[in-house]
């Protein structure tokens, strides 16, 4: 899986302010933890991953006080991710990466039964004529007060609709998980 999502994260669909450029130096004390908890599994020794969450997501968060800056944002996520230890949830219900499949309902009846709110889970969908689509995100989503919230009602409840919700160029080939197909969790590659 690319990563787990408990973030402060507005989901408007586009970049909020271009023009604040990520600084990964701003954030060089968080660098060891986020490697640990927050790693971009396709390249684990670039920063690119972050780069894309600030610019994406961060710079719209910013329009929060609490989160107006690159190193409040990324100390909330990691606050967020311990907090909620959605790895936790998942391994309780024995849903580990493995070479095993799960069903959907699998994954999301563990995580709604455990936070009380429906999260939103995207998989990498497989070439034409596969059977079998690979975890790729998994999103607990939060209000302003940074309490639990489902994720379908985030984007009313948590930042204005005054930013229009259009696909960014680039974007991941993730998308919403297809019910009637397995899901497999993969395994963390080796980070050597």
């Amino acid at each position: 899986m690319r990563q787990i999502n408990i973030q402060p994260r507005p989901n408007t669909g586009m970049r909020c302010n271009t023009s604040w450029h990520f600084n990964a130096s701003l954030i060089e004390d968080l660098i060891p933890e986020m490697k640990e908890y927050w790693p971009d599994l396709l390249a684990p020794s670039s920063p690119e991953f972050w780069k894309y969450e600030w610019t994406k997501h961060g710079t719209c968060a910013a329009k929060a006080e609490s989160l107006n800056s690159e190193h409040k944002y990324f100390s909330k996520a990691l606050e967020l991710y311990r907090k909620y230890d959605l790895n936790s949830v998942l391994k309780n219900n024995q849903i580990v990466p493995s070479e095993e499949n799960y069903t959907l309902d699998q994954v999301e009846t563990a995580i709604t039964s455990y936070y009380g709110v429906k999260p939103k889970i995207q998989c990498i969908h497989p070439a034409k004529g596969g059977k079998v689509q690979t975890l790729g995100q998994i999103e607990i989503c939060v209000d302003r007060d940074f309490q639990l919230i489902d994720c379908e009602k985030s984007t009313e409840k948590i930042w204005s609709n005054d930013i229009p919700a259009v696909l960014v160029s680039g974007q991941s080939d993730l998308s919403v998980c297809d019910h009637s197909m397995p899901v497999y969790y993969p395994p963390v590659p080796s980070r050597s």
